[in-house]
């Protein structure tokens, strides 16, 4: 069983500088919108993320008085946004995932002394999406510094349904939060994604184009094993491409977390909850489920988690898959 350093800088839960207003008149749990809010005013280059319950006093900094949460612009997110000179757009909605997951000066300087993460950099990744995969995307968090460096996120367009069938898979997976037409006037096939995000990749020197290319001194982290132990190797045979060469390990932060707090924790809710981390956006919009993840991940690291692969594909026979975690999540 691998063995955890506690390295703890504090117990505050979270250390955003810029976070939640507590009248988000919108609940995630039961998926309505308050009588007064009118979804036709919002503009349609973003979506609408919600939120599940205001944060405690103790657990989230009060904002800044002309600071308010804001929903992702998602045509943002996929380089697609046109209404960047527009003074409303830019008040109503996020373009920037660095300022919503920025820690404190003071414990990011304090965790740049004492970190001793063996990786540069972790990759989120959250991927929606379970007969075909409908949302690839991926948070470039620094493993020294805890700031994000840069964000990937693609709508994929399924390759093996009829237009009618995607049509009634979206509407019942992102029409009840207002993420359809937004999906459907961006989403591209998955090839299209990876090609894009190996592109993106490069640009940040994180991989090459090599024959058995893996990543550089960064890893992907997932919440479980699904993501990349069995949904990209199916998608990959669907859209009929090889399993690219570094999707061969990964991270779960279940098996991390199991380790390191000595609990079990079976998903990302169970671990906000326990950290006393308020859920922010929408529960199963990739986008917003990569964030929070990443805070959680960011409360880890503050304790003193180390971070290590968790999962290996066996070289000869990538099917398979090598547990390196005797306590792990199953």
């Amino acid at each position: 069983m691998m063995a955890f350093s506690r390295v703890s800088l504090s117990r505050v839960s979270l250390f955003w500088q810029n976070s939640l207003t507590s009248h988000i008149p919108l609940s995630l749990s039961n998926l309505t919108f308050s009588p007064q809010l009118d979804r036709s005013r919002f503009s349609p280059s973003a979506s609408l993320s919600t939120q599940d319950s205001p944060p405690s006093v103790d657990s989230i900094p009060s904002p800044k008085p002309s600071s308010r949460w804001k929903p992702t612009c998602l045509y943002h997110t996929q380089g697609k946004c046109t209404m960047m000179d527009d003074p409303t757009h830019l008040e109503r909605f996020n373009h920037s995932c660095s300022e919503e997951l920025k820690i404190s000066a003071a414990v990011a300087a304090k965790f740049k002394e004492t970190s001793s993460q063996q990786l540069d950099f972790f990759l989120v990744l959250d991927l929606e999406g379970k007969v075909e995969i409908l949302e690839f995307p991926v948070l470039m968090l620094d493993a020294k510094t805890m700031d994000v460096v840069d964000v990937f996120h693609r709508f994929v367009r399924p390759s093996a349904m009829s237009e009618q069938r995607i049509s009634e898979y979206i509407e019942g997976k992102y029409g009840k939060i207002g993420v359809d037409r937004v999906w459907h006037d961006t989403a591209i096939p998955f090839g299209e994604v990876i090609q894009g995000f190996e592109g993106w990749m490069a640009r940040h020197q994180l991989w090459e184009n090599k024959q058995g290319g893996r990543l550089r001194r960064a890893a992907f982290v997932t919440c479980g094993n699904w993501d990349l132990k069995t949904k990209v190797p199916q998608q990959c045979k669907v859209s009929r491409m090889s399993l690219p060469p570094y999707f061969m390990e990964w991270i779960n932060l279940k098996d991390i977390y199991l380790n390191f707090y000595k609990r079990r924790a079976t998903g990302m809710i169970t671990m906000m909850k326990e950290l006393e981390i308020p859920l922010v956006g929408s529960h199963h919009l990739g986008i917003d489920d990569t964030k929070n993840i990443t805070r959680v991940l960011q409360h880890m690291l503050i304790d003193g988690a180390v971070l290590q692969i968790t999962a290996k594909r066996k070289p000869n026979s990538p099917e398979n898959v090598e547990f390196l975690f005797e306590n792990r999540i199953k």
